[in-house]
């Protein structure tokens, strides 16, 4: 039998365990080190890194929406932004996709005579949507999932979606547009509960309560002005302005974190419920190449 002294144990224990560390970080050399943590920003990736992200989110890309416009006395200009970026970037992080940095160039006419409000011309925003989009998957996002932030934008960015059918992309964008749960969560105390109301300043305070004024809240009226009496059904652009002069309608004096929580936790779900259905289906683009191929030869369509 061979006998070792115990310093002599100890040192060839050492030199065993360095030899096995040794191995052990070959083998993952050659193995590929562990999947790296990546960022869900597109502004915080690497050139590098942003391929392996487009790679792990299966193409699928977001494009949180926000404007900048008045919300009432008590809260910042950028709210919609704010809390559309909130929704999209917690959806990414539990169902993987690359978040499109803050875009805000959208529909806000109405609120044109309010200090801080940026509306840009039709043309332009819908130019710079297709703009944007386009090189969004020249980038390699072939899935665009808009998530619209802003009430105003409510008919532009269906309209925008529906367009994409009037020539060839490579590429299906998507739109979530509900920001708001119908039904469900703590009981709300308003009835008038819209721009800058009890459910936005609600999510404010989930988001950035540092931004919130609620001192402020009651200064102005939130309530409906009835200024235009017009029938049911007959539509003009000044009806807003008309209904809400101050660009604010409802009362964000009474929110609460609880609604907010509530209603954010909503909203997140089921955006991220649209990143699984999104990355999932495999038949949009196939049915949109197919409607390109019939349009360009509309009398060779069977009927």
């Amino acid at each position: 039998m061979l006998h070792m002294n115990p310093r002599t144990c100890w040192a060839t224990g050492f030199l065993l365990l360095c030899v096995i560390l040794n191995v052990g970080r070959a083998a993952q050399a050659q193995s590929g080190s562990p999947q790296t943590k990546l960022s869900v920003h597109w502004e915080e990736l690497t050139a590098g890194d942003f391929q392996q992200a487009i790679q792990r989110a299966q193409g699928t890309c977001l494009l949180p929406f926000g404007i900048l416009e008045k919300h009432g006395p008590h809260m910042p200009i950028g709210t919609d932004l704010i809390n559309v970026r909130y929704a999209a970037l917690h959806a990414a992080e539990q169902q993987y996709a690359v978040v499109f940095p803050e875009y805000y160039f959208g529909q806000i006419s109405e609120a044109r005579h309010e200090p801080g409000t940026i509306a840009y011309s039709r043309d332009l925003q819908l130019a710079l949507l297709q703009a944007t989009t386009d090189e969004m998957a020249r980038n390699g996002c072939k899935k665009i999932l808009i998530v619209n932030g802003h009430g105003g934008n409510d008919s532009l960015l269906p309209y925008f979606a529906q367009s994409q059918l009037d020539k060839p992309h490579d590429y299906v964008v998507y739109l979530v547009g509900e920001r708001t749960p119908r039904s469900g969560g703590p009981q709300k105390k308003t009835t008038v509960d819209a721009h800058a109301g009890e459910s936005e300043t609600s999510k404010m305070m989930v988001v950035r309560p540092d931004l919130l004024h609620q001192d402020r809240a009651t200064s102005e009226s939130g309530g409906d002005q009835h200024r235009a009496n017009l029938p049911e059904g007959v539509y003009t652009g000044i009806w807003w302005y008309a209904r809400f002069p101050d660009h604010y309608a409802g009362d964000g004096s009474a929110a609460s974190r609880e609604l907010g929580e509530y209603q954010m936790n909503w909203w997140i779900d089921s955006v991220s419920k649209a990143i699984v259905a999104i990355k999932a289906d495999d038949v949009s683009l196939k049915l949109q190449n197919e409607f390109y191929e019939k349009s360009a030869h509309p009398l060779d369509t069977r009927q």
